[in-house]
């Protein structure tokens, strides 16, 4: 079984470099400012659901400014945090619930919490007392779209580091970041740059149902938003590949451990030793090994996932 699946790569290996991938299908247009989504985004509202009363938000502007220890303390926003993070148990060093690993990473925080636009709320923390744990909570005002974030190392022999997105209003199987609201994206890079968390990383996504299950790397780190095509030294192609094969590890990792929220250490399958030795085979031959070697690890991960390719987007420059 694992010769004939090995082979079924191998054959579509030669295909991919001039099979264009499929487009997403296109979304009916809303009338809220949120559909006026980017090139490449392929963002639905649909993915959220139980959203947050806007009424209950309001009053979160007045702590624009203030340090974020201020509003982790507040009563009333503990009991929003629920409605939006998962309860699961998480793997932070040891078993925990993810709501008590964030507030280590908040203990003390001094970062002053942002309203982008008297809209998106981002507060931070980077006090996490080991391992590297910082985290951070995002919440659209206006629509009651909650995520959140939390990164660390670990060093149990689990992919690392690692960053861990979540939201209890997610219940998806497979997700993109590409599939996350634009604004979000927008300020989760922002944070992801004031945290020191590169922009390929092991990447996972807690949803409401308490599953982890993969945050794909699905940008072109060699295009961008406004058309330009970033210089031909080789470094772009070396980030688009360095996130697909993260991707494919964390894949694999997630299918053995039944896409437990706190699972640890693990080992590469018997399958994706086989895969591993066809992608080297195929790709040492062809006059583009690192583009070959892209392709074929992408279709590696829908494969595992079930995720239906798209076309990846540009990043933001």
């Amino acid at each position: 079984m694992l010769i004939l699946r090995a082979l079924a790569i191998q054959f579509l290996a030669f295909s991919l470099s001039t099979a264009p991938l499929p487009q997403a299908p296109s979304l009916p247009a809303a009338e809220t400012a949120e559909s006026l989504t980017p090139p490449g985004s392929n963002y639905s509202p649909a993915l959220f659901q139980a959203p947050l009363l806007p009424a209950d938000l309001g009053y979160l502007q007045q702590f624009a400014g203030a340090p974020a220890k201020d509003l982790l303390r507040d009563k009333q926003f503990k009991k929003l945090m629920k409605l939006f993070v998962p309860s699961c148990i998480f793997h932070y060093g040891r078993d925990m619930s993810l709501p008590d690993a964030l507030s280590m990473a908040f203990e003390g925080s001094r970062i002053p919490i942002e309203v982008r636009d008297h809209r998106y709320l981002l507060v931070a923390g980077q006090q996490g007392p080991y391992l590297q744990g910082r985290g951070f909570l995002w919440i659209d005002l206006q629509t009651g779209i909650g995520l959140g974030g939390f990164y660390f190392a670990p060093t149990n022999g689990e992919p690392t580091p690692a960053l861990n997105l979540f939201s209890k209003q997610v219940k998806e199987d497979t997700l993109g970041l590409s599939q996350l609201p634009p604004a979000f994206v927008d300020d989760f890079v922002q944070w992801s740059t004031s945290a020191r968390v590169g922009p390929v990383v092991t990447r996972y996504f807690i949803t409401g149902n308490n599953k982890k299950i993969l945050l794909e790397h699905d940008e072109d780190f060699c295009g961008s938003a406004d058309g330009t095509v970033a210089p031909h030294n080789g470094i772009c192609e070396q980030l688009n590949a360095q996130a697909a094969d993260l991707d494919v590890t964390a894949a694999d990792y997630l299918e053995q451990v039944h896409h437990a929220t706190n699972a640890t250490a693990w080992m590469l399958s018997p399958s994706q030793i086989a895969w591993l030795g066809v992608r080297d085979r195929t790709c040492g031959g062809v006059l583009n090994p690192l583009n070959c070697r892209i392709n074929i690890t992408r279709q590696r991960v829908h494969i595992i996932t079930g995720r239906p390719p798209i076309r990846p987007h540009p990043v933001l420059r």
